[in-house]
């Protein structure tokens, strides 16, 4: 079977899903791949240009599924692979309710969902290859994270603090009552 023609056709194949997408339930074949990709913006592409329709981004966004480190748009009926520059997903926008150390924060992503930073939904941070940087996520779902936009972690670096984490010092930021260590204090110019 090849994939869909064009963007339209993918849409009502996905929309002949119905419901809320349990893509997790979805095993069907896998069809190939399609030239959409997700740059590390969050800008969804198709044939090298960028997809100006939000309702069919978000759409698409409702069922991508990934599988064994790699991206597919899935329906009940097929699956078609896609390229993913670094996380499909991309934090735009913060909220933050209470101060101290149970205050908790919110993040909204591209396609405008809301998610807040807790136990389904924890933040990780990861050194940039060829920097010295670290790189923020927050978990969206299933194996699916949001790059945390560089002025956004700016904001939650703003909020960080020393504290120790597995026996060491880590600067980090607690949310919800829970650490998240960004870098080992002792990385941090003029901490320790």
């Amino acid at each position: 079977m090849t994939p869909p023609a064009g963007l339209d056709a993918i849409a009502a194949q996905v929309k002949r899903g119905g419901g809320g997408a349990p893509v997790h339930l979805w095993n069907p074949p896998y069809c190939g791949d399609l030239d959409i990709r997700i740059a590390a913006d969050g800008t969804w592409h198709y044939m090298k240009s960028p997809i100006g329709r939000m309702p069919l981004v978000k759409l698409f966004s409702s069922v991508l599924k990934r599988e064994e480190g790699r991206f597919f748009l899935v329906t009940p009926v097929e699956k078609i692979g896609i390229i993913v520059d670094d996380a499909p997903f991309t934090a735009v926008e913060m909220r933050a309710e209470g101060e101290g150390r149970e205050r908790r924060l919110a993040f909204r992503t591209q396609v405008d969902d809301w998610i807040e930073v807790g136990e389904e939904h924890p933040l990780r941070f990861e050194k940039e290859t060829g920097t010295e940087g670290v790189k923020p996520y927050l978990h969206v779902r299933r194996d699916l994270w949001a790059l945390v936009s560089r002025a956004l972690f700016h904001d939650l670096a703003s909020l960080g603090e020393v504290a120790a984490h597995e026996g060491r010092d880590w600067f980090g930021v607690f949310i919800a009552g829970r650490f998240y260590p960004m870098v080992e204090a002792t990385e941090i110019e003029g901490l320790t």
